[in-house]
């Protein structure tokens, strides 16, 4: 398939999308019998229209078969399950990016990769905290008492940053931390043994494993089980500690492993 020919199915595909989503009545059609089948008169109940309306609408969406009838009951086709699914996705990402607009917007994206950007509706009820003019320290602080819960840790620390690695290195001290899995690439590695203190206290304890990875990654990504965190380089490619992005549901943390398990190690 040529780019040429890919374009055009894409624009063709455009217009059966934007003949969906240019209609209330047929999207909110699609959502209402999405998880199992409506009669006429349970459909004029829940979307509050005269069945005239509902009537013209499930016959536009019969002849473009993505909802059948089947004794008196409607019901999606196949394509049209799968057609709904992805528009339910689609809804939730944009909602989860405008959820967190000056976050997406300000950053560098271009290390997150293309299948995790697709699903960021995964990170729809995650929390964006900023710091402030009255609290510089509020995104940071936020970043500290949320480590300082947890037992277990998996971070891609793309910074040297001596004040991380002090409450890294208290937390190991006082048994607060039970595992420590830090993802850096050769040139942080190296600064860190280059550090006495950092490689005695760090490296070399025993709850800490330390991976290397090739690229200069520019996100800041810390999981454990029952929190992850998200921080980004500004788009100038100057890490940003004033923004950060918290999620502590299942969703969240699928998506934070996900992207951990994504780049290869060394």
């Amino acid at each position: 398939m040529t780019n040429v020919q890919t374009k055009k199915e894409l624009s063709d595909e455009y217009q059966n999308v934007k003949y969906i989503l240019t209609s209330g009545m047929r999207t909110r059609l699609l959502l209402s019998i999405y998880e199992e089948s409506k009669n006429l008169e349970q459909l004029r109940n829940e979307l509050k229209k005269p069945s005239a309306t509902i009537l013209h609408g499930l016959k536009e969406l019969e002849n473009i078969n993505l909802i059948q009838k089947v004794q008196k009951h409607y019901e999606l086709t196949s394509n049209g399950y799968l057609l709904t699914t992805n528009m339910i996705k689609l809804i939730e990402n944009w909602y989860s990016i405008n959820k967190s607009e000056k976050f997406w917007n300000n950053h560098d994206l271009s290390d997150i990769p293309e299948s995790l950007l697709n699903n960021i509706y995964l990170l729809k009820d995650a929390e964006y905290e900023t710091s402030t003019t009255s609290d510089l320290s509020n995104a940071f602080n936020k970043y500290i008492d949320l480590i300082s819960e947890s037992k277990e840790l998996h971070i891609i620390l793309p910074i040297y940053s001596e004040n991380h690695f002090k409450h890294m290195i208290n937390l190991l001290n006082e048994n607060r931390l039970q595992s420590l899995e830090l993802i850096v690439n050769n040139k942080i590695l190296t600064s860190i043994k280059e550090n006495p203190d950092l490689e005695e206290n760090l490296i070399k304890h025993e709850k800490v494993r330390v991976k290397c990875i090739k690229h200069d990654l520019k996100l800041f990504l810390t999981y454990s089980k029952n929190f992850m965190s998200l921080t980004l380089f500004l788009k100038d490619g100057h890490y940003d500690d004033s923004q950060i992005l918290i999620g502590k549901d299942e969703n969240a943390l699928r998506w934070a492993l996900n992207l951990i398990q994504f780049f290869p190690i060394e």
